[in-house]
């Protein structure tokens, strides 16, 4: 499994190392956090990733679901907008031999330049679905976010069945950092 492959450690701060296999969120600077293993491998199975997917990544942060993303054989791009974490994330992922797409941005708006996209996994908690993530999926492209309060968030799972349609599921709650951007919160 690609979660045990991936050295978690190498994507927090050193003194924070000997907690990094604990199943929590740990702060990684800006404000942000590395979620939890669970959380990381919950998101990633609502995805469905195949080999070759092309997946959206909306906040980079450490770097961790992307290079888990790249480790299972996606062609991962990510978007942060935190210039620090864009720029630590980068160093690390390209240490470890993952080379993903990476943007410094606003990923609430997503990654129109190279959409469709098989998987966009969102990695903070959006007040609402932001459409142009949806418009990006292709056909039986998988969309999973976080949506409601800055406290408190059910994971949602968008399938787009056809060009015009979608199915929506709500799973379960999780706590999630704010997605924060013109599509997001303020």
């Amino acid at each position: 499994m690609a979660i045990q492959a991936i050295p978690r450690h190498l994507f927090v701060d050193t003194a924070l190392e000997n907690r990094a296999y604990e199943d929590t969120a740990l702060p990684i600077g800006s404000g942000q956090t590395i979620s939890q293993p669970y959380t990381v491998a919950a998101q990633t199975e609502l995805l469905e990733v195949a080999r070759g997917d092309k997946v959206l990544e909306i906040g980079t942060g450490s770097g961790y679901q992307a290079a888990i993303l790249s480790h299972m054989g996606a062609d991962v791009y990510s978007v942060e907008r935190h210039e620090k974490l864009y720029h630590k994330a980068k160093q690390i992922l390209n240490e470890l031999g993952y080379r993903p797409n990476l943007k410094l941005g606003d990923g609430t708006m997503g990654w129109s330049a190279y959409a469709p996209y098989d998987g966009i996994v969102v990695t903070a908690g959006a007040p609402v679905v932001p459409d142009d993530l949806i418009d990006q999926l292709n056909v039986g492209g998988r969309l999973v976010v976080p949506v409601g309060s800055q406290k408190s968030q059910v994971m949602v799972r968008i399938t787009r069945v056809s060009e015009e349609s979608y199915e929506e599921e709500h799973l379960q709650h999780f706590k999630f950092v704010p997605l924060i951007g013109e599509k997001g919160w303020d």
